[in-house]
């Protein structure tokens, strides 16, 4: 049976509006500027740009536990009264329950294209940052192992990256990803932004004149890879090849984090 609350829920959406939550949402995530790492910070980024995108408000909350503090081990979490969900995907799906959903006005088969290049992304841009972080030998040593165990003391500081090592490289393995050199994860990449800009073209968005789930979760890969400090540019240079994708960026960050991103602990 369709409540009230539904259909007034559907009722905005068709106004191109997004209902209001009231539950008082807190996003968690690791502390910004000296511990969290670039697969992480793209999963924040990508649930913080759609937060945004839906206008929901929330409460950004940085804790150096944050990853043990999460029922999947994932991040972000949000919290949303006694509820709490994690990662990208259930977040979205969460939200389309209390009558979010960006890619309501889209076909069946608009929402399978969508539901495509969502996967390509995960599986080629996520994958490729956790190998890069990870697996590539320069990184791990010099970046990703000091800031994964900044918080903690020696020896804590030694043993927990390289538990969360091992752990990356066994889904690694899992999924074909392990025994590629660092340049067939590049090829990887540059396929990747090819087909993503081959479908964005000229549009401001990927589908209709409006945001979905797949401009957040792109925008937040690629902004990271063009802005995190790396051992090497070359993914930065990859995504610099396609001027639409770039443009595309700027647009998103320009509307949505008009302060930069910088959004406030609390």
């Amino acid at each position: 049976m369709t409540t009230p609350l539904v259909r007034q829920a559907a009722e905005i959406m068709s106004r191109g509006d997004q209902p209001i939550i009231a539950d008082y949402v807190e996003l968690y995530q690791q502390h910004q500027v000296d511990q969290i790492l670039l697969p992480e910070e793209t999963q924040c980024l990508a649930v913080k740009t759609f937060l945004h995108m839906c206008n929901v408000k929330f409460h950004l909350k940085m804790r150096s536990n944050a990853e043990q503090m999460s029922p999947s081990g994932g991040l972000p979490f949000i919290k949303m009264g006694p509820q709490i969900i994690s990662e990208f995907e259930p977040i979205v799906d969460h939200l389309s329950l209390k009558g979010v959903n960006l890619s309501r006005e889209l076909s069946g088969s608009q929402r399978a294209l969508l539901k495509a290049y969502m996967s390509l992304t995960v599986n080629r841009l996520y994958l490729a940052e956790l190998y890069v972080t990870w697996r590539d030998k320069l990184t791990a040593e010099e970046i990703t192992k000091v800031r994964y165990g900044s918080p903690y003391s020696w020896p804590l500081n030694k043993i927990l990256p390289w538990l969360k090592q091992r752990e990356v490289e066994t889904y690694l393995q899992a999924q074909g990803w392990y025994d590629k050199t660092i340049n067939q994860v590049y090829t990887e990449v540059d396929l990747c932004c090819k087909a993503l800009s081959d479908k964005l073209e000229d549009q401001y968005y990927f589908f209709m004149d409006r945001p979905t789930e797949l401009d957040a979760l792109v925008f937040a890969h690629l902004h990271n890879l063009l802005n995190t400090e790396l051992t090497s540019a070359k993914l930065a240079d990859i995504v610099r090849k396609h001027d639409n994708l770039m443009q595309f960026c700027e647009r998103i960050r320009e509307r949505y984090f008009p302060d930069g991103g910088n959004e406030e602990d609390s």
